[in-house]
């Protein structure tokens, strides 16, 4: 697709780029409020025009100062763009992978904030469907915001989709989803910001669907391990049966507001925003907004006000009221950049070279080209495209391989992946990247085991460091895990006293992950002086 703008909005950067269309974050000409556009590709099929379309029918119904806003979709010959709401904030999973949890006041206020906004689509008969903590934006004033309506149906409409670790019984057997649907996922992600884990885990090493699937619909509600003045609100908001949860976001709302009063007097939320907004501001630096010098990140409830002002003039200058749709209008779903609100639907990838990358040799090395990076690298360093649905690159270097028992050979390798495994579409199967949590893709329950090839597993075990680090000039998440080899054994796994250490670098705004689990020398001094076009 042609880089086209629509008019009346000059680029300020882009935010993303990819088969999906690409993400810029814009300034109107005439009110100067930021937005987020979202160009999608013109090749984009009839089908899925008709899906965004449906989308959008949905969302803009949708009225809540808790949801990203969609102001208009314009369509014309040479594509189809949407003009959102730019939400300045970082995603919760941002927040708990920082500060693993959150005090209660901090959770319930977050719990709060989502539930008036799913109140919001469950009052015009919309059910989400994929509620979880990336698609919940936290900005600097504490007040989240709900994003992402990709996956959401009208009330009674069913299928499985969804994210696995906060998916509902009737979810996981088909059956019609129901505003108590996104009752159990938002009382899910309350139980992650209070305890720093899912409440149904894999069992140790393993990602399989299988655990998270029988947990949540034959295991008990772990209630034991959240406050005990919050276990009857848990309890309740994770029944197996619907008809046991509160009917829907505004009753289950008023229930917790009666809940955080007893049990952590009237101030309970101005205590829990300003926890919460803290808990972002440590961000900052992942602010799409701040990132572009177009706010401050202290700017807190003022700041707010100050959006609500700039967002009537965006509104008025394009003649529209929100969530209006021109066209046929689409909306796309997911988070592009540290938070900004816009929705991403899922397009067809165009198909992958069959060739490896170019490998240029330059005089300081060997010049890899990975996407919309380029490294240089040791003349020894190879690099080869991963194909299939997924993509992305794998790095090979100097070591020797050794065979395993599950995965042919074991190589010395660093991995370079795209969005597609940070938020993989449902037709793969594959789990999403969690900060929060060590990086084990699929659902087979093997991983690597550098020092010991033929152990068939590891897992995480702990976080040994987090920080910011250059990626050329783009600033990453950076993490290393502490991975515990394990055995496979009947009714599980079994640990064993053999460690190493995984390497994550995360671009939030480019959605890429690096991986390296074979300690490669010189790395980080490699990935900082990347280039990108």
């Amino acid at each position: 697709m042609s880089d086209w703008q629509v008019q009346g909005f000059q680029e300020v950067r882009e935010l993303g780029r990819g088969g999906q269309g690409r993400v810029v974050l814009a300034r109107h000409v005439e009110a100067g409020t930021p937005v987020a556009i979202k160009y999608l590709p013109a090749d984009a099929g009839l089908d899925s025009r008709e899906r965004f379309r449906r989308e959008s029918q949905m969302l803009g119904r949708v009225a809540s100062p808790h949801v990203a806003r969609l102001y208009r979709l314009v369509e014309n010959e040479r594509g189809i763009a949407i003009v959102m709401e730019v939400v300045d904030g970082v995603p919760l999973t941002r927040v708990l992978g920082h500060h693993g949890t959150l005090e209660p006041e901090a959770a319930l206020t977050v719990l709060k904030g989502s539930l008036r906004g799913l109140a919001a689509a469950h009052e015009v008969g919309v059910v989400h469907r994929d509620y979880k903590p990336a698609n919940v934006i936290v900005p600097a004033d504490g007040c989240s915001k709900l994003i992402d309506f990709g996956v959401a149906v009208w009330s009674g409409e069913g299928s499985r989709a969804g994210t696995p670790h906060y998916m509902a019984p009737e979810q996981w057997r088909g059956g019609p989803a129901s505003p108590a649907t996104d009752v159990y996922a938002a009382t899910c992600v309350f139980f992650e910001c209070v305890t720093g884990r899912r409440p149904y885990p894999p069992a140790e090493g393993a990602a399989g669907r299988a655990a998270i699937r029988a947990g949540h619909l034959s295991a008990p509600v772990p209630v034991e391990d959240v406050p005990e003045k919050l276990r009857g609100l848990v309890a309740r908001g994770m029944a197996k049966e619907p008809a046991e949860r509160p009917e829907d976001a505004e009753a289950f709302a008023a229930e917790l507001e009666e809940t955080a009063r007893a049990a952590y007097g009237a101030d309970w939320e101005g205590r829990g925003i300003r926890a919460l907004a803290g808990g972002a501001v440590a961000l900052a630096a992942l602010f799409p907004l701040m990132a572009a010098g177009l706010t401050s990140a202290g700017a807190g409830a003022g700041g707010a006000a100050t959006a609500t002002a700039g967002t009537t003039g965006v509104l008025s200058a394009l003649g529209t009221k929100a969530g209006a749709t021109v066209a046929g209008a689409a909306v796309v779903t997911a988070t592009v950049g540290g938070g900004v609100g816009v929705y991403q639907a899922t397009l067809p990838e165009p198909a992958e070279s069959q060739v490896a990358v170019a490998a240029t040799p330059s005089p300081t090395g060997k010049r890899l080209d990975l996407g919309d990076f380029t490294i240089t690298a040791p003349k020894s360093w190879r690099v080869t495209r991963i194909e299939g649905e997924l993509g992305g690159y794998r790095v090979r270097v100097p070591g020797e391989c050794a065979p395993t028992e599950y995965r042919g050979e074991a190589c010395p390798m660093v991995q370079v992946l795209g969005s597609k495994w940070v938020d993989p579409p449902p037709t793969t199967a594959i789990e999403s990247y969690e900060p929060a949590y060590a990086w084990h893709p699929g659902t087979d329950p093997s991983h690597i085991c550098p020092p010991r090839p033929l152990i068939p597993s590891a897992s995480g075990v702990r976080l040994l460091n987090q920080a910011f680090a250059k990626v050329g000039d783009r600033t990453a998440e950076y993490r290393e895990w502490r991975m515990q080899c394990a055995d496979f054994v009947a009714g599980g796994m079994r640990a064993r006293d053999v460690f190493f250490v995984q390497r994550l670098w995360y671009l939030p705004q480019s959605r890429i992950l690096i991986v390296d689990e074979w300690d490669t020398p010189g790395l980080a001094q490699i990935l900082a002086r990347a280039k990108w076009t």
